[in-house]
């Protein structure tokens, strides 16, 4: 049976085009631009802990459990890092152990070796000053020393996850800077892209207008509350 989301690269999409595009904007405009579309996308509860640095990219996604005293195939999200490279941003479901961490500073190094553009994981990660120094962006729900030994294991690996509520597909599209994290099907990648590029000339404009001596409470009384119709 097809899982949902399986086809959303029906019509073909300019991956690295795409990526670009993204990367030049913030989540700010992405969350309006998919308040707009009525996607729900916004990851509330997730913050950068790693390097400052945006983060954008399509989706590797990554399953953990509970170990149970359950023997793991292999060591957590390592199978996410051999099959990623650039322009490629793992994202990690783990709900199941919030005094244990589900990404660390091993992970950090591989991934930046091979030039993954970050980490989001939902739930807890450690070795976050390894991550600055190693200049590797890592978001989370938080940070604690404790390790996944014995108390995590990886589950699945580029299956459908679910972050913060929202249904993750392996291939959707991730934003993630200072002001958090969003995520938006493939399927609709460029139509996202389009909305969010087309709102942030809208807001250029009003701090044109700004710029130019308007006073703010005119440029925001009615185009800001009014742009996100059309």
């Amino acid at each position: 049976m097809k899982t949902p989301g399986a086809d959303k690269q029906s019509s073909p999409v300019d991956i690295a085009g795409v990526t670009a595009r993204l990367a030049k904007m913030d989540t700010c405009v992405v969350s309006d631009a998919l308040d707009r579309l009525d996607i729900r996308g916004v990851a509330f509860g997730l913050r950068r802990l790693g390097a400052p640095s945006r983060v954008a990219g399509r989706v590797i996604t990554v399953t953990l459990g509970p170990a149970e005293g359950g023997v793991a195939a292999r060591h957590l999200c390592t199978a996410a890092v051999d099959q990623g490279g650039p322009g490629d941003v793992i994202v990690v479901e783990h709900h199941s152990h919030r005094q244990a961490a589900g990404w660390g500073g091993i992970l950090s190094f591989a991934a930046k070796t091979k030039g993954i553009e970050g980490v989001i994981v939902d739930g807890m990660c450690r070795d976050i000053d390894e991550a600055i120094e190693f200049g590797f962006p890592v978001f989370g729900a938080g940070a604690v020393p404790s390790t996944a030994r014995g108390r995590v294991m990886e589950i699945a690996c580029q299956e459908p996850i679910v972050v913060c509520g929202i249904r993750v597909y392996p291939g959707d599209w991730v934003l993630a800077d200072g002001s958090g994290v969003v995520f938006f099907p493939a399927s609709r990648a460029e139509e996202v892209v389009a909305t969010a590029e087309g709102l942030a000339s809208r807001e250029r404009q009003m701090l044109q207008r700004v710029r130019d001596g308007e006073a703010v409470s005119v440029v925001m009384s009615h185009q800001y509350e009014s742009m996100l119709k059309g």
